[in-house]
């Protein structure tokens, strides 16, 4: 009985299609969409091809540098691979990477759910630097550009920091 309580009050609520039965719909969740509807959205984020990685890619190639993308022979699959200057570039995301400045907008911790999310961010950023450890270890020169420095397409600092690094 409690049960077709909860699937009729989500149902209410718009949580749940009517016809949801499976034990996911189960449990009510600080969530107010689907399940099915959150893992399309969950789904459409790219880890590739990125506007982030694309504003980055065009500024590179307009200063003149060549380029070869997510090398899968490297640790982490660099975004951005310069094999004539042994450099390669990841173009994080300031949320999933959770980028450490404190200005950042975009790096906040999810208020909801803290104990799916907590590990799965410090997961993100224990592999990253694993990565980096690793290709510096193999003579690569490491850069990081996050997501929100690539805000102002043709920002100076994002276009200083290139050249400084290259």
């Amino acid at each position: 009985m409690k049960y077709l309580q909860q699937k009729q009050a989500a149902t209410r609520w718009g949580w749940l299609p009517l016809d949801a039965t499976s034990d996911a719909y189960h449990t009510r969740t600080m969530d107010n969409i689907s399940p099915e509807r959150r893992s399309a959205n969950m789904r459409a984020i790219r880890s590739k091809n990125t506007s982030p990685e694309m504003v980055v890619r065009r500024l590179l190639h307009q200063m003149g540098y060549r380029f070869r993308l997510h090398r899968k022979d490297l640790p982490g699959k660099p975004d951005i691979v310069l094999p004539k200057y042994r450099t390669v570039i990841f173009v994080h995301g300031c949320f999933w990477h959770q980028h450490p400045d404190p200005d950042c907008k975009d790096a906040r911790l999810p208020k909801s759910n803290p104990d799916y999310w907590l590990p799965k961010l410090e997961r993100n950023r224990v592999r990253d630097l694993e990565h980096q450890i690793k290709l510096e270890n193999e003579g690569w020169n490491v850069v990081v550009i996050w997501a929100c420095e690539t805000k102002l397409k043709h920002s100076p600092a994002l276009v200083e920091k290139l050249k400084n690094t290259l």
